[in-house]
């Protein structure tokens, strides 16, 4: 068996920068990953051009069973650090909405830019590696199906379950119970949500209608864009809102943000008593929503003949309509996994497990999930950093 001073298991987003910080302090680093190419997941995000970071990343923006536990490690590497390494490899870079950070071209330049850091850090990085064993004595001993490994430190950098399709498992959660690390009961996060019964039967004639609209899951809000799909509802604000959602629990959507729906509509009926709801509606409201709100919640008359009670409780309504998701689209379209190795096991400052040392965890393997826009890659540039200084 070969041996390494770290071994670091995923060649994703964390475990690149772990084993590019562990090399550049002069570590012998092995990167290991069973997928033909490093960095699948970086490739597919933000439309194909990545959202790397966002300017906004305070700890407030993260979920997890220990809300402090990801403070020390975004402290230490910043959005404003890794903004730095973007900057001197002369990658392109734009902001679009809520501090959300892109690539003007490909997020190929964020992958090349990382095995160029690793190659100069002199990390051994070996592919389409499948692991079938993995032990510890006075040492990791790390098999795969083309040869074997040991290692003093050993990264488990291997994600979530979200997006299997791109080859995502369970292995570090595996790999966590193996060594007697707790769990936090994982769940899709960032997800689609779906409804069942006359939800649905109202949804499904609305899907590809899209607007602005507050999305609300608990104490948490989000004012983005709302998509309404064949299965439920989509879009920025919805998928923010369902990380904060459980099973059983209802959402509230404001589907006229900053505006008195109530108001819009009784001044409606004074200055246009002739005119259909619907098209008072439509002038707040995308045609096809207000076309089916109208329908569903006043009677067939024009609006001067409606009473003004049923016009209030539309507007209240459309304030607060209140839904109860029957599920979420699930890993399958899920962007990241929420929950994971419980932090109560980790220390914030190396990410090290407390009980086993040289044994690292980090990045989406681990209880710590960002909002939308680019958090979680700062996760797991500032996790892989801490634990790289520290392997």
């Amino acid at each position: 068996m070969t041996h390494f001073d770290v071994v670091v298991l995923g060649a994703g987003a964390a475990g690149l920068f772990a084993a590019m910080r562990a090399g550049q302090r002069g570590r012998r680093v092995l990167l290991l990953d069973h997928a033909e190419a490093a960095g699948k997941k970086i490739l597919i995000s933000g439309g194909g051009r990545c959202n790397f970071t966002n300017t906004g990343c305070v700890p407030e923006r993260f979920l997890s069973a220990n809300p402090h536990f990801a403070r020390s490690a975004l402290a230490r590497y910043t959005q404003h650090d890794f903004i730095g390494l973007v900057r001197k490899h002369g990658i392109p870079f734009h902001e679009k909405t809520l501090g959300q950070l892109f690539c003007d071209g490909s997020a190929r330049a964020i992958v090349a830019m990382l095995l160029a850091e690793c190659s100069a850090a002199g990390v051994d990085l070996r592919l389409s590696h499948r692991i079938t064993d993995l032990t510890r004595d006075d040492r990791f001993r790390i098999t795969t199906d083309r040869g074997g490994f040991t290692a003093d430190s050993l990264v488990l950098a291997t994600g979530g379950l979200s997006i299997p399709k791109m080859g995502a498992t369970g292995f570090a959660h595996d790999v966590a119970r193996r060594f007697g690390l707790k769990l936090v009961a994982p769940r899709p996060g960032l997800v689609p949500l779906t409804f069942a019964g006359d939800l649905l039967a109202l949804m499904q004639p609305l899907s590809g209608v899209a607007l602005e609209a507050v999305a609300k899951a608990g104490k948490a809000a989000f004012r983005e864009a709302l998509l309404f799909t064949h299965r439920g509802l989509s879009g920025p604000a919805i998928l923010q809102a369902s990380s904060y959602w459980q099973e059983g629990q209802a959402i509230t959507l404001d589907l006229a943000p900053e505006r008195d729906a109530t108001a819009l509509l009784l001044a409606g009926k004074r200055a246009r008593p002739k005119a259909e709801p619907k098209t008072i509606l439509g002038e707040f409201l995308p045609s096809r929503l207000a076309q089916a709100m109208a329908a569903l919640h006043l009677p067939p008359r024009v609006i001067g003949e409606v009473g003004d009670a049923p016009l209030k409780a539309l507007g209240a309504l459309l304030k607060a309509w209140r839904l109860e998701p029957s599920g979420s689209e699930g890993y399958a379209k899920a962007e990241v996994t929420l929950g994971g190795i419980d932090t109560a096991g980790l220390s914030s400052q190396t990410m090290m497990a407390k009980d086993i040392p040289g044994l690292f965890a980090v990045g989406e393997a681990v209880d710590v999930t960002g909002w939308l826009g680019g958090y979680n890659f700062q996760w797991a540039w500032s996790s892989g950093w801490v634990a790289g200084e520290s392997a």
